[in-house]
C-alpha cells in the first residue's frame, strides 16, 4: 500500500448490510471509497450521506455480473483517485431451496453474483493493487468451508471464493498483495429478505438463523483489522468458529446438526422449478 496518502477502497455490495458497515468503518480512518452496487437507490442514499459526513466518495452503479461494467467502474475510480489500495469483494446473493427443488438457471445467478462478481473486480483491480502492494479482502462465510443444507449453490459459490483467492494468493504474494478471507457465520443483513427460491422468484421470509446473529458494523471492524493486519483467514462468530472445529473433527455430527436446523427453512414438493433468476441485489 502507498505510504502518506489516504487509501482508495473499494466495496462492492456497498448500498447495505456489510458493505454499507465498510464504507463508515473505513470512512472514519480517512480512507478515499470507491462504493459499488447494482442498488442505485440504496447508493445514493449511502453516498449522500457519507459526503455529507465530509467523506471523499466516488459512488458508481455496478453489476458485477458484467466484466466490462466492472472494468469501468476501477478504472473510474482509479481515474478519480489514482489507485486502488484496498479491495473488498463484498456483493452477494443466496438462495432457499433443495438442490432437487433449484432449477439451474438460480445456481448459475448464486455463482454469477458470488463468483464470478468477485473475479471481475478483481481482475479489473489487480494491476493497480500489485502496483501499490495493496490488499484483497473477500467476504466468504462458513459455507465456504462447510456444507449448508437447503443453499448448496451459496456453499458452492463461497467454496469456490477459497479455491481462486488461495490460489491467487500464492500468485501476487511476491508482488506484496494479501488476500484475506472473511468467513463470519449469520450477520444481521438484508441478504436473507432477498434470497431467491428454487424457481427463481423471491422466496419470502424463511431465513434460519442459527445462535445470535452477528451486527453488521462487527463484522466491518474485525474486517478491517484483519485487512491492515494482512491476515489470511478470519472465522467471526461463536457459531462460526464452533462450525469451523465440529466440521473438521467431526463432520457427520456437523452435518446432523445443521440439517436439523436448517432443512426446516426449505420447502419442497411445490412442482418443478422454473423461470429465469432476477438480477443481482447486493
Amino acid at each position: 500500500m502507498t505510504t502518506g496518502e489516504r487509501p482508495v477502497v473499494v466495496v462492492t455490495g456497498a448500498g447495505g448490510g456489510i458493505g454499507s458497515a465498510l464504507a463508515w468503518r473505513w470512512g472514519r480512518e480517512g480512507a478515499r471509497l470507491g462504493l459499488l452496487d447494482v442498488d442505485e437507490v440504496g447508493l445514493g442514499i449511502l453516498a449522500e450521506a457519507l459526503s455529507g459526513a465530509g467523506y471523499d466518495v466516488l459512488a458508481i452503479p455496478c453489476d458485477v455480473t458484467d466484466a466490462a461494467a466492472c472494468d469501468d467502474a476501477v478504472q473510474a475510480v482509479i481515474a478519480r483517485f489514482g489507485g486502488v489500495d484496498v479491495l473488498v469483494a463484498n456483493a452477494g446473493r443466496t438462495h432457499i431451496s433443495f438442490v432437487a427443488d433449484t432449477d439451474l438457471s438460480v445456481f448459475r445467478h448464486i455463482m454469477d453474483v458470488n463468483f464470478f462478481g468477485a473475479l471481475h473486480v478483481t481482475r479489473a483491480a489487480l494491476p493497480s493493487l500489485m502496483e501499490r502492494h495493496g490488499r484483497i479482502a473477500v467476504l466468504s462465510s462458513v459455507a465456504g468451508f462447510a456444507p449448508l443444507s437447503g443453499r448448496a449453490g451459496y456453499a458452492a459459490s463461497k467454496h469456490a471464493l477459497h479455491g481462486l483467492f488461495e490460489s491467487l494468493r500464492g500468485e501476487i504474494s511476491t508482488e506484496g498483495v494479501s488476500v484475506t478471507m472473511v468467513c463470519p457465520s449469520f450477520v444481521r443483513t438484508g441478504i436473507g429478505a432477498k434470497a431467491l427460491g428454487g424457481d427463481g422468484e423471491p422466496a419470502g421470509e424463511r431465513r434460519t438463523e442459527v445462535g445470535w446473529p452477528l451486527d453488521p458494523d462487527a463484522v466491518a471492524d474485525a474486517l478491517v483489522r484483519a485487512v491492515e493486519a494482512r491476515r489470511r483467514l478470519v472465522v467471526l462468530g461463536a457459531v462460526g468458529k464452533a462450525s469451523w472445529w465440529v466440521s473438521r473433527l467431526a463432520p457427520r455430527i456437523y452435518e446432523a446438526l445443521m440439517v436439523r436446523r436448517l432443512t426446516r427453512e426449505s420447502t419442497r414438493g411445490s412442482g418443478p422449478p422454473s423461470g429465469p433468476a432476477p438480477r443481482e441485489r447486493s
